[in-house]
């Protein structure tokens, strides 16, 4: 099995600890007047999302998980399961309500998604970076009303609820950031 070496330590390392992948958010190098260097890390654990701080000394060296990314296809909802296609391999993956967590909302027929598998298995699902969703209801906006920053829940076809500005009206295809959940702009068809 590989291993990192803390000289290799960076943001984005994944690394596998009593058998379980982690993910290193944070890695910051201390050098104290005396003694050895160390390495103090934010890890989060990739399966459960729960996230530590770990403290390792120079010299340490640390297993690399067994964790791959793949490009996958939202196919549909079975029930409480969402069901992804491997584009490359065409094999399906069914992933829980936990595994896809907010996810969810930006997931129409077909949406490209990638995927992180822990031994073949998968653990968590990331939307593109941004999406384009139409507008199912809203309130409509009140005339006049052209003061900044005012927003309204908008539900979008996935059933999904997204603050938006409220010039949107139903019908309107909206550009969202998958990563803030946030409205970007009004998309023309």
């Amino acid at each position: 099995m590989a291993t990192f070496n803390t000289s290799e330590f960076k943001k984005g390392l994944k690394i596998q600890i009593d058998g379980d992948p982690y993910l290193m958010i944070e890695c910051n190098f201390v050098k104290p007047g005396k003694g050895q260097a160390l390495y103090k890390c934010r890890i989060r654990n990739l399966v459960r999302g729960t996230t530590i701080d770990r403290t390792w000394k120079s010299g340490d060296s640390v297993e690399a998980a067994d964790v791959s990314e793949i490009e996958g296809q939202y196919l549909y909802r079975a029930g409480e399961k969402f069901v992804f296609m491997d584009t490359t391999s065409y094999e399906q993956y069914e992933l829980t309500p936990e595994q896809v967590g907010d996810a969810w909302i930006y997931l129409k027929d077909a949406t490209l998604c990638s995927i992180v598998l822990f031994n073949d298995t998968p653990i968590t699902v990331s939307p593109p970076n941004h999406v384009n969703l139409k507008v199912e209801y809203c309130e409509p906006g009140t005339r006049g009303n052209t003061a900044t920053n005012v927003t309204k829940p908008v539900k979008v076809e996935t059933g999904g609820e997204i603050q938006c500005p409220s010039f949107v009206n139903i019908g309107d295809i909206i550009r969202v950031d998958t990563r803030t959940g946030e409205y970007v702009e009004r998309v023309k068809e």
